[in-house]
């Protein structure tokens, strides 16, 4: 009897003594839920399901799944990644292998441009260094040499519109001095954003097999990206014309169309789907990938994203089989 007054005794000690430290550590979480704060919490819904109903307040501007959704309205083949995301009730309309941990190719400079909004202007002169060049054969880029200047601005539009890796690697040494130190900006980011299957060695999506996200991680740091007004004017445009700066002070023009073929009228969306933007990403090792912010007959926003299907037509195909699973209003 007394032993087990004892472990009682024990017991409430010991959450009591508990309490505090408990407080100190979710001091982050202490205040109410904002819509404004920039941070998503579907990593905070993982580890406190003893705290339901604060984790669902957290949630609510979220769209969650514990796995697979609706897998069977789409055939696919068993290695591709996709899901759909229904912003406005914050519904996973499709999820299939969303939480598969795959090579996201240049769908990683949407993180890019997030750290780099975060951490610049607009306006901020940008110098390219000598790693501009060292890239691996046949990557995409903008002809952006080393001694050349540019705005963020211009920058920008580069990696996003075009996906040039050459704008990625001046972006990370100009905000970071160097491309490790700005891979640690990323990766930071992603855990804020409740990523935790993501990471990232560099900043352009270049293959690494330690480079790496899920479609799930993709649809949160895309829907926090959508947040920036930059963000979401230069993923609609189609093409961009911008006059650089060489190490010399000389002038040199850069044109450039967009890679989703969506905005260059080469794919046409569901009746009724108007296809905003997105961003794709393609590598040998990643297959074509691509993420879409749409939006229905009534003007209400979905996000979509494939992952690792085996040619453009593939994914094209795939991400209209998708959006078609929108019901207009």
């Amino acid at each position: 009897m007394k032993k087990n007054a004892l472990r009682r005794i024990g017991a409430v000690s010991c959450v009591i003594f508990m309490l505090p430290l408990l407080a100190g550590c979710g001091s982050r979480f202490s205040e109410p839920f904002s819509d404004n704060y920039a941070d998503s919490t579907f990593g905070i819904i993982e580890t406190a399901q003893d705290t339901a109903g604060r984790a669902d307040s957290f949630a609510e501007n979220l769209c969650v799944t514990e796995g697979d959704v609706n897998a069977d309205a789409i055939d696919l083949p068993s290695t591709v990644a996709a899901g759909l995301f229904d912003c406005t009730n914050k519904e996973t309309l499709y999820a299939k292998n969303v939480f598969a941990q795959l090579y996201p190719a240049s769908m990683t400079k949407v993180m890019t441009a997030i750290v780099a909004l975060d951490n610049s202007s607009t306006d901020q002169v940008l110098t390219a260094g000598d790693d501009v060049t060292q890239l691996e054969a046949g990557a995409q880029v903008a002809g952006i040499e080393p001694g050349d200047t540019l705005t963020m601005d211009q920058a920008l539009h580069l990696l996003l519109i075009y996906s040039a890796n050459d704008a990625a690697v001046v972006i990370a040494d100009s905000v970071a001095g160097n491309s490790e130190a700005f891979v640690g900006m990323m990766n930071d980011k992603a855990k804020e954003l409740g990523a935790t299957g993501t990471n990232f060695v560099n900043s352009n999506g270049l293959t690494d097999e330690n480079h790496y996200t899920t479609p799930y991680d993709m649809y949160l740091i895309f829907n926090e990206a959508m947040n920036y007004e930059l963000f979401r004017e230069i993923i609609s445009q189609q093409s961009y014309s911008t006059v650089i700066h060489d190490s010399s002070g000389g002038d040199r023009t850069i044109n450039v169309s967009a890679t989703n073929q969506y905005l260059a009228g080469n794919i046409q969306a569901p009746t009724s789907i108007t296809v905003v933007g997105g961003k794709t990403g393609t590598t040998s090792a990643a297959g074509h990938c691509l993420i879409l912010y749409a939006r229905d007959s009534s003007g209400n926003p979905y996000i979509a994203v494939v992952m690792r299907t085996e040619s453009a037509d593939a994914m094209y195909s795939t991400m209209n089989s998708l959006l078609g699973l929108i019901k207009n209003p």
